[in-house]
């Protein structure tokens, strides 16, 4: 199948109509027309339903979003990967969620071109579940990940246990900043801390939460090894009696895809998680 088919069958339902697509495609409403209809042609079925509103998906319609997507992302990736660059045999394709790009991503990174230079590297940053559906879609080759699911050919393998722990800047410990650190998290939050289950100031990335802290003042629930360093050395202090909640990272992976240099890029990754203690995500450029 024609991949723009895929593309313009994408645009039209982020659009809602036929007109609006082929604007935005910079092509006639009759082309628009007819890229829909040899594509329902080719599935033997109705994609859309148009009506003076627009277009409507039907529930083929609805089902074949996913297939189109899944297409065009692994067409995309590709495009992007081929023809192999001078001097390697296949690239390595990792990813993790964002709190983890500094220092574990970096340290995995530098350890994979020391160690597998046959090997280029593409390493994608991005919310969990982003990154669950490129692995699912065969983009990605692994991925790192607080919150893995279980589908079939997944292999799931717990890399490290860390505890989320109550914080405070000593000299400012108001206000209570809450971190969204995800559903069982939010859940567990909510149950030990009732009346912090509503707070006036939260952020959905904990370094972000962590700088305001540092730079403002307050409290708030971050990984043991984040906060570590700031503990020793007394910026931060420890919240007495308040819970702890577990929070263990996750190395996913398609069993399919697995394969003797996987392996080596996974050995290679339990080396950074135990050579890494410090991950207070200071950055030290070089000026």
């Amino acid at each position: 199948m024609d991949i723009e088919l895929a593309r313009t069958f994408l645009e039209i339902v982020r659009c809602g109509s036929f007109i609006a697509a082929a604007e935005r495609l910079h092509v006639t409403q009759t082309a628009i027309t007819a890229r829909v209809q040899n594509l329902e042609s080719q599935l033997n079925c109705k994609l859309f339903v148009r009506n003076r509103a627009g277009a409507k998906l039907t529930a083929n319609g609805e089902a074949f979003v996913v297939y189109a997507n899944q297409m065009v992302q692994t067409w995309e990736a590709a495009q992007r990967d081929l023809p192999l660059l001078d001097g390697y045999r296949n690239v390595l394709h990792v990813g993790g969620e964002v709190s983890l790009c500094n220092p574990l991503m970096l340290s995995w990174v530098r350890k994979l071109r020391e160690h597998i230079p046959t090997h280029a590297i593409r390493a994608e940053i991005g919310d969990g579940q982003s990154l669950l559906r490129q692995l699912e879609l065969g983009v990605l080759d692994a991925a790192l990940v607080y919150q893995p699911v279980y589908w079939p050919g997944l292999q799931v393998e717990q890399l490290l246990e860390e505890k989320l722990i109550q914080i405070r800047l000593p000299s400012a410990p108001d206000p209570y900043v809450y971190i969204d650190w995800g559903e069982d998290f939010r859940r567990q939050h909510n149950a030990a801390l009732p009346d912090k289950a509503k707070a006036a100031l939260s952020f959905n990335l904990g370094p972000l939460a962590l700088q305001y802290i540092l730079e403002s003042g307050g409290s708030g629930y971050f990984r043991t090894r984040v906060v570590q360093s700031y503990l020793d050395s007394g910026v931060l202090e420890r919240v007495t009696k308040a819970p702890e909640f577990s929070y263990p990272t996750y190395l996913v992976y398609s069993r399919d895809r697995d394969s003797a240099i996987l392996q080596q890029a996974f050995t290679l990754l339990r080396e950074a998680v135990k050579g890494d203690s410090d991950w207070s995500q200071r950055w030290d450029p070089l000026i």
